[in-house]
C-alpha cells in the first residue's frame, strides 16, 4: 500500500487577508497553515497574510491529495466559493 504509515494528505484552501484564495496539499494541516502564516509558505501567502484555512479534504495518498489541489486550481472563483461556503469546519 502507498501510505503505509497511515498519514492522511489534505488538499485546503486558505483565505488571505486580501480576500484572494490559495489552494495546496499537505501531510501535516496545522502545522502547514502555520508555516504560511510564518512568511514561510507558499510565495503567494508570504504578502497576503495572515491567511485563515477555509476548507480541506482528507485523502489516504499524496496523489489524491495533489489531483483534488489541481482540480480546484481550476475551478473558477465563484466555485472555490461554493466549495467553502458548504464546508463546515466541525464547529
Amino acid at each position: 500500500m502507498e501510505n503505509e504509515n497511515k498519514t492522511p494528505s489534505y488538499t485546503y484552501i486558505l483565505r488571505c487577508a486580501d480576500g484572494t484564495y490559495y489552494t495546496g496539499w499537505t501531510n501535516h494541516l496545522e502545522e502547514r497553515v502555520k508555516t504560511h502564516n510564518a512568511g514561510k509558505g507558499a510565495r503567494y501567502t508570504r504578502p497576503r497574510r495572515p491567511v485563515t484555512l477555509v476548507y480541506y479534504e482528507t485523502f489516504y495518498t499524496k496523489e489524491e491529495a495533489m489531483s483534488r489541489e489541481f482540480a480546484i486550481k481550476r475551478l473558477k472563483r465563484q466555485e472555490k466559493q461554493k466549495l467553502v461556503d458548504s464546508f463546515s469546519m466541525g464547529d
